[in-house]
């Protein structure tokens, strides 16, 4: 450990979108900023996220006739009950300065893509498109040597090496094995993936949220940002009159740290840790009914803002940004690994059932709201869990998640454990334990409504928003089709999350608050690490990166700002 402690303005705990905006920011304006990260890679989970963030008033939006006003009645219906009005008006007042900033200053670009569909297209003020933007694909060969230390893809999320974007990229990756312009896309794609693998170890073309973060991280060294990996943060430092000063790490740069301006956590949310989900997550009291796939969300920064007076705001719509995951093994390991399944429940030809064998919600819906249906079914039970079903044609045509569709071999996803095959669908529940005269009656029923496109049961296809979630090339309704074709298959679900709601309670200047309304000063959270600024609801694509890119920025931008107000700092 170094004996003479580290001098900066600013710590920063995190490497994600909200700790590398924070950093990126404050050191535009002439700070002098650490992030300690203490994963060996850099960018967390937004490394392995799609990467999209949801940002009403961005110039697309607002060009399309999008308004404050809309955007404000939208989340206020989303979550009313937990509406934080002081908040959202931070929030949607930054919006525009944020992307300016770096679109204008660094080299993070985004696209705005045409079709986005807020999650809940009934409530009032939901739009079509132009909240939700997408980070531009980016040469990781800009990081030069730091380029094998940001996060790699979730293997899960990928097919071969690459990651396909939603929208236009993965519709192409769906039709793969139905046309020939769509087989000679996925070649070209797969083709690049694997040369650049045998070059350079790793595919230099980044897509999704490691694009952004390979761009953001390329910013932050441009900016002088020192960026310390394999470091955790151990405690906090302050001085006697309470202030926050620094902080004990440990790892490769183990010592201490004096941060003159303030310490800004972002270290993600407390999904990872079972203490914790123990004592905030409902459906999971004894730690063994929650898997997340989330990447350094183990707690840190509650456990560091609770040693001075720091508390957790579960307040909130829900806790958590709800993904049922199927838990499976790699082969050569036999260790545990996740498939989130974010999109594909909503394709025709695909049903979610629960331990009966009966459906218990529209699969069609954003994967927290099917989430958040999932744990109301099971609510009471010992365990969490339903199953994805499908027929032959649907896994010939769209696979099941991970399991992937003809022509591939399908003998790795039984061996891992993450698919069940059945001659008949009477043999498929006896598998996987469900009576099988309720679920022959499950999709008779089902399949009654889907020749005809309807799901008089639960509504799927109903809406613009799900039919975005299925192949807007099948009709009558991009979401249903009848299960009915030779053998069945079968993927387990359990529940899992891309986040906490639930998060540290903090002012609109992002200060950690006590549980009496003081300010803890020289504290910050972030990110997840701070609670939701929608209260706990998910209004659309990126709700996790859209606030984290937003308020890292405005802490940055605050805290220059109020260390010059006191002639702390020139600006």
């Amino acid at each position: 450990m170094s004996s003479k402690p580290v001098q900066c303005d600013v710590l920063v705990v995190g490497s994600g979108v909200a700790g590398l905006a924070a950093a990126i920011k404050a050191a535009k304006q002439g700070l002098s900023v650490v992030v300690a990260e203490k994963e060996q890679y850099l960018g967390g989970t937004t490394a392995i996220s799609a990467g999209w963030a949801w940002v009403p008033g961005n110039k697309q939006g607002t060009a399309a006739g999008d308004t404050r006003q809309e955007a404000e009645a939208y989340l206020e219906n989303l979550a009313p009950d937990t509406y934080n009005a002081a908040g959202v008006q931070a929030f949607l007042d930054t919006v525009p300065e944020t992307l300016e900033f770096f679109e204008d200053e660094t080299e993070v670009k985004f696209i705005y893509p045409e079709k986005a569909p807020d999650y809940q297209m009934d409530l009032p003020g939901a739009r079509m498109s132009g909240r939700a933007i997408i980070p531009q694909d980016a040469d990781a060969r800009m990081l030069g040597d730091m380029r094998l230390k940001l996060q790699p893809y979730l293997s899960s999320y990928t097919v071969f090496g690459y990651m396909p974007q939603v929208g236009p990229d993965i519709n192409e990756f769906f039709h793969v094995n139905q046309s020939v312009k769509s087989f000679v896309y996925v070649a070209k794609k797969l083709l690049r993936t694997w040369l650049d693998t045998v070059l350079y170890k790793r595919a230099v073309l980044r897509t999704n949220g490691n694009a952004l973060m390979t761009r953001m991280v390329r910013s932050a060294l441009d900016a002088g940002v020192r960026l310390w990996t394999s470091t955790p943060v151990l405690s906090l430092a302050k001085d006697g009159t309470g202030t926050v000063t620094g902080a004990v790490l440990g790892g490769e740069h183990a010592g201490m740290v004096h941060a003159r301006l303030g310490v800004i956590l972002a270290a993600g949310g407390f999904s990872g840790n079972i203490e914790l989900r123990k004592e905030f997550f409902p459906h999971d009291p004894n730690g063994d009914n929650h898997f997340t796939p989330t990447i350094g969300h183990g707690g840190d920064a509650v456990n560091l803002a609770r040693q001075v007076g720091g508390y957790v705001d579960d307040g909130v719509y829900s806790v958590g940004s709800w993904a049922p995951v199927t838990v499976f093994k790699y082969l050569r390991t036999g260790a545990q690994r996740l498939f989130p399944h974010l999109r594909a429940i909503g394709l025709p030809g695909l049903i979610a059932v629960d331990r009966g064998g009966r459906r218990f919600g529209n699969e069609a819906l954003s994967y927290h709201d099917f989430g958040g249906q999932m744990l109301a079914h099971n609510a009471g039970q010992p365990d969490t869990f339903g199953w994805v079903i499908a027929d032959a044609k649907t896994m010939h045509k769209y696979g099941i998640g991970y399991a992937k569709p003809w022509p591939m071999p399908r003998g790795y996803f039984h061996k891992t454990g993450y698919l069940v095959r059945g001659d008949s669908l009477a043999d498929l529940a006896g598998k996987i334990g469900v009576d099988p005269d309720i679920l022959a009656l499950t999709v008779r029923e089902f399949n009654k409504g889907a020749e005809v496109g309807e799901d008089p049961a639960f509504g799927r296809g109903s809406t613009l928003y799900n039919h975005f979630r299925g192949d807007l090339e099948h009709k009558p309704n991009p979401n249903l089709a009848p299960l009915d074709d030779g053998a069945f298959y079968a993927a387990q679900i359990r529940m899992g999350d891309l986040g906490t709601f639930a998060g540290l309670a903090v002012n609109e200047r992002s200060e950690v608050i006590t549980a009496e309304g003081a300010a803890v000063p020289g504290l910050y959270a972030v990110g997840a690490a701070a609670v939701s600024v929608f209260g706990g609801g998910y209004p659309g694509y990126g709700s996790h990166i859209g606030p984290a890119l937003v308020f890292g920025y405005r802490a940055g931008r605050d805290i220059a700002q109020h260390a010059a107000e006191r002639g702390v700092v020139r600006m």
